[in-house]
């Protein structure tokens, strides 16, 4: 019990650290295993890849691991990719009455209140080594977050359509140095992780014209460069052998970045909490959720998200089969988005995939890594 109330202690203080109406930039999920899981990791991740989900985790195995990841996520809501993609085939030297028709509703969809786009996006090498019960880990990776929404409105006179998005994104390119210790036979462990993060802030737009190619990779705009210091902490808690829990904070000390157009950005505490059950041995259930609301790049949407999650094993991890499920319970037009995930392990060798799909608002992620552990 003296763990759980330390525990406890410990989360109540990275909530009273925070000031009251703030938010922090969302939540990102890295790697295949978790996004597999339906992006829950704070208290199962226990490889390379704890120096991002939560550093405590490093401790709770004494294995080396090495791992290259990279995953994509992107999230359509209100249907506005399929309205550009409309707006790109559509025919401008068809002056019917139809046509013109066809011209409104194009822009009325796109000018749906909600209609918007959100895409995170991960890449990096991570590795992880140990001393006895104190174990370490580094990456260099970029964690990117961003948006793009209606500007300009979309404006119809006959055949001819009008009008701009905005795309805003933030990179976090970083190198991260981790530390976690274990206590009383891995019944307890605590982390903590530095980060030079250089941000790269993106303000761009990209016209909306009818007949015309939608860029957006060639419209982000010229990067705005500054660098920060950051600071995540983690805890830890095993009563049992198949129970945990877990809390995570990141970026505790906001740490804030020159923002593209003028201003600041700043990347404001994220807090998290997980645990997970292990029924017997080769079977692990999972579940994460935010503590409070993010902010995202895009307008009237923040990121709450609650994820859930299963791993089975079969022939010691010679195979590893993931299902899960997840919904940001803070943006009422993303409905709950299943995944599913495989890993491969053969003696040191381990690849893994995940990844999800929103049957609704066609929102899609995927994730992969190759590593090994030893």
């Amino acid at each position: 019990m003296i763990y759980l109330r330390l525990l406890y202690t410990i989360a109540t203080l990275m909530v009273l650290a925070i000031p009251a109406q703030t938010y922090a930039v969302e939540f990102v999920t890295v790697g295949p295993r978790a996004m597999g899981m339906g992006g829950a990791g704070v208290a199962v991740t226990t490889d390379a890849l704890a120096t991002y989900w939560n550093p405590a985790g490093l401790a709770m195995t004494q294995t080396v691991d090495i791992r290259i990841v990279g995953g994509v996520q992107v999230i359509d809501r209100l249907g506005i990719a399929d309205a550009i993609h409309d707006l790109e085939k559509f025919n401008t030297s068809d002056n019917s009455q139809t046509n013109q028709d066809k011209a409104q509703d194009i822009a009325k969809r796109i000018n749906r209140p909600g209609a918007t786009v959100s895409l995170n996006g991960s890449a990096g090498l991570y590795v992880k080594g140990h001393l006895g019960e104190h174990a370490f880990g580094f990456n260099v990776s970029d964690v990117a977050t961003g948006g793009g929404f209606v500007l300009n409105p979309v404006q119809v006179s006959g055949t001819a359509i009008t009008g701009a998005m905005a795309i805003r994104l933030l990179e976090a390119r970083q190198a991260a140095f981790s530390y976690a210790y274990a206590f009383s036979d891995k019944t307890f462990s605590i982390g903590v992780t530095g980060k030079i993060i250089q941000g790269a802030s993106y303000n761009g737009s990209t016209a909306l014209t009818g007949g015309s190619d939608v860029s957006i990779r060639d419209n982000f705009g010229k990067s705005t460069l500054s660098t920060a210091f950051g600071i995540d902490i983690g805890a830890i808690y095993r009563p049992s052998s198949w129970l945990r829990f877990a809390v995570v904070a990141k970026d505790i000390n906001q740490p804030t970045f020159n923002a593209a157009g003028g201003g600041e950005l700043k990347l404001e505490p994220q807090i998290r909490s997980g645990m997970a059950i292990n029924p017997y041995s080769s079977l692990t259930l999972t579940a994460d959720v935010d503590a409070m609301a993010n902010k995202t790049f895009v307008p009237g949407v923040k990121s709450q998200v609650l994820s859930l999650g299963a791993e089975q094993t079969i022939l010691s991890e010679f195979l590893s089969f993931r299902v899960g499920g997840f919904k940001n319970m803070k943006d009422a037009n993303t409905p709950f988005t299943p995944t599913a995930g495989l890993g491969l392990r053969i003696f040191a060798f381990r690849m893994d995939l995940g990844g999800g799909y929103d049957f609704r608002e066609k929102g899609a992620l995927v994730s992969g890594s190759l590593s090994l552990t030893f």
